[in-house]
């Protein structure tokens, strides 16, 4: 999710404890300042790994175009899985037809592998977001960035049945050459945002929607959260987003991997 006031507060404090990992404080660096340009995509699967599958390296670039093109428009939905919210976010995406994708927190999959799997069995897409959610991830050790995003990816697989994430999303963004080239080498490809719809503030429905209408010529990749608190204005906007978009004649995708 974006860098925002007090953003890893319920997972520094709750799912860092629980897991002992120690988070640091500092500074949060810009998105622009980490984020790569947009770099041709690698071949890959069209779904998320499967079982026993051997992880091939992708691109380190961190993806924000989507494989439908110019006219694309790619759902990620950050923080997951919610066993309040996530439900209601797949009901109105299966409504409308649309895939996205799952970027996860580990603990929270670890924590509900019967979402996990309802995520798969829809059809959409894998993204390790960490293990704890720690926005400060790029102000640590390259020991600490690793285990953050491999446990990750193991609770993940785990907890899906076998199916590995595609892509990695620095919490906050906060992505390192270091991260960045990790997350490759798995198979898993670095991946950004161009429409934060400020869903996580709560700033209400409408504010939330106009977000989305005013900055989606930005880019096509689209931020949202199904977890971190209440989350029904997200899922009262992409009830009202996901129709409009299809009516100005957007296609819905996933990130170039």
């Amino acid at each position: 999710m974006a860098r925002h006031g007090g953003g890893r507060g319920w997972y520094g404090k709750v799912l860092g404890a629980a897991l002992g990992v120690a988070l640091a404080a500092g500074g949060a660096s810009a998105w622009s300042a980490q984020a790569g340009s947009v770099g041709s995509s690698s071949p890959n699967a069209s779904s998320s790994a499967k079982p026993g599958s051997d992880a091939k390296p992708v691109a380190v670039t961190i993806a924000h175009a989507s494989d439908k093109g110019a006219r694309g428009v790619n759902i990620t939905i950050d923080d997951g899985p919610d066993p309040v919210w996530t439900p209601q976010v797949l009901d109105v995406l299966r409504e409308y037809g649309v895939k996205a994708t799952f970027c996860m927190v580990g603990t929270q999959a670890q924590a509900h592998p019967d979402l996990v799997k309802k995520v798969v069995a829809a059809g959409h897409r894998l993204c390790d977001h960490s293990v704890s959610h720690d926005t400060t991830m790029d102000k640590n050790s390259q020991t600490y960035q690793s285990k953050q995003i491999l446990d990750a990816e193991r609770m993940i697989t785990k907890a899906s049945g076998g199916v590995r994430p595609m892509y990695y999303r620095a919490p906050g963004g906060a992505f390192t050459p270091y991260s960045r080239k990790l997350a490759a080498s798995r198979g898993m490809r670095p991946l950004g945002w161009n429409v934060d719809s400020k869903d996580f503030e709560r700033p209400g429905t409408d504010a939330i929607v106009a977000t989305v209408e005013r900055e989606v010529p930005n880019g096509p990749t689209l931020l949202f959260h199904d977890a971190g608190g209440d989350r029904s204005q997200t899922v009262e906007a992409l009830d009202r987003i996901l129709p409009r978009l299809k009516e100005q004649g957007y296609s819905f995708g996933f990130p170039v991997c």
